[in-house]
Formats: structure tokens, C-alpha cells, sequence
């Protein structure tokens, strides 16, 4: 696997891929600033996970102070510049929207969030938004340096805590680096953020797994409180006849290959089928479809309207070639010496495909839990927490994001980091730093 270094100087596969929302220039983001209400009730704050005021950032757009902007929208939420690419506006801010009940196209807030904070970025001048306290002399580890961990990590950070982020590998960033649909953010955008968090005083160690090169009772020994901000782990697999061998592959598997590995090709595919029907499932299939796959289906247990995955984005698949196959429930792999052809259903249908993606969920971080005395996991294996402060059953020990969501989105990582962070700050007598931003969001 390539550094973080040269990573982004090398051929991948979704380097193919452009902006599915290009970014603003001035002009643009000024005029789309302009069409702003600036609602007093701000319904589009009220619908943002981690509180960010919409209608004061957008108005320091229109006036053109784009680095006020930025401030405002990083207080509440340093990871603003990835949840301004890949969040579902469309359920959320843009969502809630008062254009929308005139059926006039709403507030593009999040482009005119990627554009105030991309320039706040493209200065060189977005670690100096924030001044940090002084050093308090606390310590505290995060498990994992995806979205949770680094919110978390970048508030203490500014609030003058020593943390120090074990990564397991060799690139920071978790999902934003490894999953996200390239249409939404490639690689770069990902390790662009975290060098924005990295400049408020964080430290990660890639390549460290705890369990193995760093051991879980040393770190609730060594530091004053551990937060764990893992992901989910490995892909689950069907367990039918023929998955295993070639042109059957896990789906966050397949999207990291095509976002991290030099050379990785799709070639020759003529029919591409991604079973389930979540949004990391219509996100393949909408990469294959891009990626010019003459047919690609979406292989679904249940119907359409019983599908988990946004409406939205399964109507832009739609709009783009994929074609759901309803009430499909996969029994077999079919193959001809070796080579994948099709897909045998329960019910007796084939459906042709020489590539197959499943997209049916991941395992859950029950063993890394269990390391860590006091954290319980529930049924479904997500760690259990006090919601209000992502507090464990063990004082010292807290958990957020996918850990204990059992997977959702970007920004409810960053607000359970931010929330951690306040509880954090609180337990170890350290006084909140961006106090405003700390207490912003929903509970």
C-alpha cells in the first residue's frame, strides 16, 4: 500500500471519476449566497447533526468573507470540509430547506460549504482559525483516526489535551479515505482534512494496530481517557455456493482497491451485479455504471420502497443505467471453468454477471471491545454507550461513530466525536475550548 506521501501522486482507478458537484467560483458561490433567507428560525441549522449555523455562514459568503465562513462552519464541525461532500444534504440542511415547500430548488449548502472551507484550505491559513490553549498536561488516545476520532482528537487538541491517534493503516482517515464514492470526494480531499486536523496539534501513528503493536490495558493505563473510533471491519460475505474465487468481491474491499491501488482495473466487464440495497450498495453500483459497464444491476432481497439506501441516490442510479432487481435473493454463484457468469436466485431466476459486488453489511468490532474492561457490546455487536457523552461502562473509556452506530454517516461520527470531546473535557477538568461549537448539535 502507498504513504499518504505519495498516494495521491499515483494511477488509480478513481482518478476517472470528476466531481459529481464541482466546486463554486466566487461569482457562483456569491450569487447562490445571495438566494440565502437568512431564516430566523434557521430550519437548516436545526436539521445539521452537529449545529452548524447555516444562514451566518452563508451570509459572510455573500459579503465576501469566505474565511469568516470557514470559522463559523469549523467551529461546529472541523470536519466540514468532507460532511460538505458527502453528506445527504438532500435529508438534511438542503432538505429542510423553506424553498422546498415552493417547490423552488433549495440553498445548495453544501457546496457553499466546501466552497468556504476549501478556500479557507487553498490560503494555507485554516489551522490559524482557532487559537489552542495551553498545554494542560492531560493525555488521551483515540482507537482508530477515521471521522469520530479525528473531531474528537482536533477539539481536545484546541482545548490544550495531548492525543495521540493509533491508525492501523498505513493512510489516515477511515471511510472518508478507503469508502467514499469517488464522484463524491477522491482521496486527496480526505488527506487534505486531515492535515488540516493534524495542524491543530494531533498526533497519529499509522501502521500501529492496538491488540497487537499496543496493547488496550496499556493505554487505559498510560492516558487519561481512551476513545475508540473505529469502523466496522471486514465485509459480510453471503456464504452460498461459488462466492469464493475470482469476480466476486466485498464491496468496501472493491471501493478501496479502486480508490487506493495503482493499476486496479475494471476491463472487460460486460455486466456488473451489486447485491443489497444500502447506500454503500447503490454507491457501487453507481461507480460501475460510471466506470462505463454496459449493464449494471442491483440485486435486492426485499422491493424498492423497503430498500435502506437514500431514495435520492438510488433515483440518480437509476437516472444513470443501474436497474433494481426486485425480491432477489441470491443462492448461487454461477461459473463456467472458474469464470463467474451469473448469479442462480432462490426463486429460480439467472442473472448474468461476470463481476459481482456484495454490499450486505460488515462485521462489528466485538473483539476490540473486548480488550477494553468495562465496554459491553450490544446484540448486534455495536459498543454500548451513554448517548449523552459517549461514555462506556468504563469511566475512562468512550466510543463513537460507526463503533456504535453500527454504520450511518460522516457527520453523526463528527458530532459523536465533538460530543466525546465536551464529556471528555468535563471528566478531566479541562476547560472547553470553541465553547460554542462544543455545546452545538443535536444530543
Amino acid at each position: 500500500m502507498a504513504t499518504h506521501e505519495t498516494l495521491i501522486q499515483l494511477d488509480r482507478l478513481e482518478r476517472a471519476f470528476p466531481d459529481l458537484k464541482p466546486l463554486y467560483g466566487d461569482g457562483d458561490a456569491v450569487a447562490e449566497a445571495n438566494r440565502c433567507l437568512y431564516c430566523h428560525d434557521a430550519p437548516c441549522t436545526a436539521a445539521c447533526p452537529t449545529g452548524i449555523d447555516v444562514p451566518t455562514f452563508i451570509r459572510k459568503i455573500a459579503t465576501g468573507n469566505a474565511r469568516g465562513a470557514a470559522r463559523v462552519i469549523l467551529s461546529a464541525n472541523l470536519l466540514g470540509y468532507s460532511c460538505a461532500r458527502v453528506c445527504p444534504v438532500e435529508v438534511l440542511c438542503a432538505g429542510a430547506c423553506v424553498y422546498n415547500d415552493w417547490h423552488r430548488p433549495p440553498i445548495q449548502i453544501g457546496r457553499l460549504q466546501r466552497y468556504a472551507v476549501e478556500k479557507a484550505f487553498d490560503d494555507g491559513q485554516a489551522g490559524t482559525l482557532f487559537r489552542r490553549a495551553p498545554a494542560t498536561g492531560k493525555k488521551v488516545a483515540c482507537v482508530g483516526a477515521g471521522p469520530a476520532s479525528l473531531s474528537l482528537a482536533g477539539y481536545l487538541a484546541l482545548a490544550g489535551v495531548d492525543v495521540t491517534l493509533f491508525e492501523r493503516r498505513a493512510i489516515p482517515g477511515g471511510l472518508n479515505t478507503t469508502g467514499v464514492a469517488p464522484y463524491k470526494m477522491h482521496v486527496d480531499g480526505a488527506l487534505r482534512e486531515v492535515d488540516f486536523v493534524r495542524s491543530l496539534g494531533i498526533t497519529i501513528q499509522e501502521g500501529v494496530e492496538v491488540g497487537s503493536e499496543v496493547r488496550a490495558e496499556d493505554l487505559a493505563r498510560d492516558f487519561d481517557a481512551v476513545f475508540i473510533g473505529v469502523g466496522l471491519g471486514q465485509d459480510t460475505s453471503l456464504g452460498i455456493p461459488g462466492e469464493d474465487g475470482p469476480g466476486v468481491y466485498g464491496a468496501t474491499a472493491w471501493i478501496e482497491r479502486m480508490k487506493l491501488e495503482p493499476g486496479f482495473a475494471v476491463l472487460g466487464v460486460a455486466c456488473g451485479a451489486v447485491i443489497g440495497g444500502g447506500n454503500t450498495a447503490i454507491d457501487a453500483a453507481r461507480e460501475l455504471s460510471r466506470l462505463s459497464v454496459p449493464h449494471v444491476l442491483m440485486v435486492y432481497r426485499r422491493t424498492a420502497e423497503e430498500m435502506p439506501g437514500f431514495r435520492h441516490e438510488m433515483d440518480a442510479a437509476r437516472r444513470e443505467g443501474v436497474r433494481l432487481v426486485e425480491k432477489a435473493v441470491p443462492k448461487e454463484f454461477i461459473r463456467q471453468d472458474g469464470r463467474l457468469v451469473g448469479i442462480l436466485l432462490d426463486d429460480g431466476r439467472r442473472i448474468p454477471a461476470d463481476l459481482a459486488v456484495v454490499a450486505i453489511g460488515q462485521t462489528r468490532p466485538r473483539d476490540l471491545a473486548a480488550q477494553f474492561p468495562g465496554v459491553e457490546v450490544d446484540p448486534g455487536g455495536r459498543i454500548v454507550v451513554d448517548r449523552a457523552t459517549c461514555r462506556t461502562g468504563n469511566p475512562k473509556i468512550y466510543a463513537g461513530g460507526d463503533a456504535v452506530r453500527g454504520g450511518d454517516l460522516v457527520v453523526t461520527a463528527a458530532q459523536d466525536g465533538k460530543r466525546a470531546a465536551r464529556a471528555i473535557c468535563r471528566a478531566l477538568g479541562v476547560q472547553i475550548a470553541v465553547d460554542a461549537a462544543l455545546n452545538a448539535g443535536h444530543q
